[in-house]
């Protein structure tokens, strides 16, 4: 842990400009050195999120139209943003930057935070631990800038704008002609004094992309740089433009209360955060729960018993851990790692999570033949993949403990166990159970749910209103006159029926609030009738909506 008590507080702020486009490159390694654009979706418009260097060589930018864009740089290739993808390798590299220093933490879609105070010397200094970043993106193809300084907003405004002028912030009524009183001293000022581009901050002989605030000089890194650098909104960017106040330094000398009192309390707020007036800590991310334990063996094995007696030894310390956390094991790999640097694995999924090495070896037990030992298995290793937290219970006293077990024996735990034999056979997604729908159409009244991942309907399933077959399909057309009469006689499926006794009708209307293709025939009638041959169908007569009326069937009793 960084001592900030003794040693000067040191922020290093990462910023991967096209984090997008770059994620997307090295999962697709065919598509390094062409135009790439990563698209993102608002609504109905479709804008330019992140792009390649080929793509912004070509004229493209972010956040302009794809629509745009496709007209400068005709090759360009587009593709859809994956936000969650993103984030997750955003994840990635905020491990890694845990070599540099414990105290990282993610900084908004694009950006890593690092503070670094007290480890610079371990890397021979802080230029060269930011040589080491760079190279280490490079090697991992990520375009990155890079900020440090001694507060954390001037960090991310030195990775962002050290290398951007104020010429792009002015705003629409920028007047550029000057007062003939003060064109005799134009000459005499420094260009960037005249509206022209931000003097580059030095940077110590780095490379680009680097940008290093000596200890101490926070203001002076920060005075020539854009008013945007001080993280503010859009909004008060341009507000504070049309004022004049392009600079952090033009900022900086005016009066705190007039600034408070015109565009709130943030923007000070900002500034002080900016020039370490204000704290503004690094609250590194908690760092996500690992279960996992091995078993290297002095001699390969491969027999079957010689693997459960080390899954034996491995699972009562892996439900320990679990238990520890309170947490509970929905999916499980078992690694078998070979002498020969061959790999075999089995998963495996229990319908309720449980950290019970009772409840899981059986489930292992039953898939260990499918596991190839060739020349011997050197080390076992079991990993919880999918766990979920387990919520507090209530003990039971002595007269209930009996009636509680019994109860989970005969209605939860028998079930689950069931469901997660026979999902090791064929997959949990193959169980499936019926709950009932609210509904009124005949295919609507139930739906169909994952049974390892839904609960049982605690009420009684809702009676019908008339009889419902065992067999229900899709309707199919009955050759018969188009009259809401039932017929004596009709011909279904290639074959010619007479009706010997019918029950009926039972009316049921359409939802009127939904668009179902399959109802567009209007109200229908149905009967259940028994045919010659002793068939048992159900008939119903569509009386016709969008379409033409006619008879239909659409299920068989038993």
């Amino acid at each position: 842990m960084p001592d900030t008590t003794s040693q000067q507080r040191r922020i290093l702020s990462l910023w991967f400009p096209r984090l997008g486009a770059d994620w997307y490159i090295r999962r697709h390694p065919q598509l390094a050195g062409q135009p790439l654009a990563i698209v993102d979706t608002t609504g109905n418009a479709q804008t330019i999120a992140t792009l390649s260097p080929e793509a912004q060589a070509a004229g493209v930018h972010p956040g302009q139209p794809m629509r745009d864009s496709h007209a400068m740089c005709e090759r360009l290739i587009t593709r859809n943003r994956n936000i969650l993808g993103e984030i997750h390798f955003l994840a990635v590299l905020r491990r890694w930057a845990g070599k540099f220093s414990p105290w990282v933490a993610e900084e908004g879609s694009q950006g890593l935070v690092v503070d670094l105070t007290g480890c610079a010397h371990l890397f021979g200094g802080e230029a060269s631990l930011m040589h080491v970043v760079q190279d280490d993106c490079h090697d991992m193809g990520l375009s990155v800038q890079m900020g440090l300084a001694d507060t954390r907003g001037a960090a991310w405004a030195l990775a962002r704008y050290a290398e951007r002028g104020v010429a792009s912030e002015r705003s629409g009524d920028n007047i550029n002609q000057e007062a003939r009183a003060t064109r005799s001293r134009a000459g005499k000022r420094r260009h960037w004094t005249k509206g022209g581009a931000a003097p580059a901050v030095k940077v110590n002989g780095l490379s680009k992309g680097l940008r290093i605030a000596p200890s101490g000089q926070t203001y002076a890194a920060l005075a020539p740089l854009p008013i945007a650098a001080l993280r503010l909104s859009e909004d008060t960017a341009a507000q504070l433009a049309r004022l004049g106040l392009r600079r952090v330094s033009d900022l900086v000398g005016q009066p705190r209360a007039s600034l408070a009192r015109r565009f709130g309390k943030g923007l000070v707020y900002r500034m002080d955060q900016a020039l370490g007036s204000a704290p503004e800590p690094v609250s590194p991310a908690k760092p996500e729960d690992h279960f996992a334990v091995r078993l290297t063996l002095p001699e390969p094995i491969g027999m079957i018993e010689d693997m459960l007696a080390g899954i034996d030894r491995l699972l009562p310390h892996l439900c320990r851990q679990l238990d520890i956390k309170r947490r509970a094991v929905r999916r499980l790999r078992l690694e078998a790692h070979r002498a020969d640097h061959g790999l075999e694995h089995i998963d495996i999924a229990l319908a309720r999570p449980s950290s019970d090495p009772h409840r899981i070896r059986p489930l292992l037990e039953m898939k260990l033949d499918s596991i190839d030992a060739g020349f011997g298995i050197d080390m076992l290793r079991l990993q919880a993949i999918q766990t979920e937290p387990v919520y507090q219970t209530r003990a039971a006293g002595h007269l209930e403990a009996g009636r509680a077990v019994a109860d989970r024996l005969a209605k939860t735990d028998a079930l689950d166990d069931l469901m997660g034999r026979l999902g090791a056979r064929v997959g949990m997604e193959a169980l499936t159970r019926l709950h009932p729908a609210s509904s009124h159409i005949p295919e609507k009244t139930c739906k169909i749910l994952a049974a390892a991942w839904s609960k049982p309907p605690e009420d009684a399933w809702p009676k019908p209103p008339g009889p419902r077959p065992v067999l229900l399909w899709d309707p199919e057309i009955v050759q018969a006159p188009d009259i809401p009469q039932l017929p004596a006689e009709f011909r279904w499926r290639g074959r010619n029926h007479t009706l010997m006794r019918a029950s009926g009708p039972e009316r049921i209307a359409p939802e009127w609030w939904l668009d179902d293709p399959n109802w567009r025939t209007g109200t229908r009638d149905y009967w259940r009738v028994t045919v010659k041959d002793g068939d048992d169908l159900w008939l119903y007569f569509a009386h016709g909506g969008a379409l033409t009326p006619g008879w239909f069937c659409q299920g068989a009793f038993a």
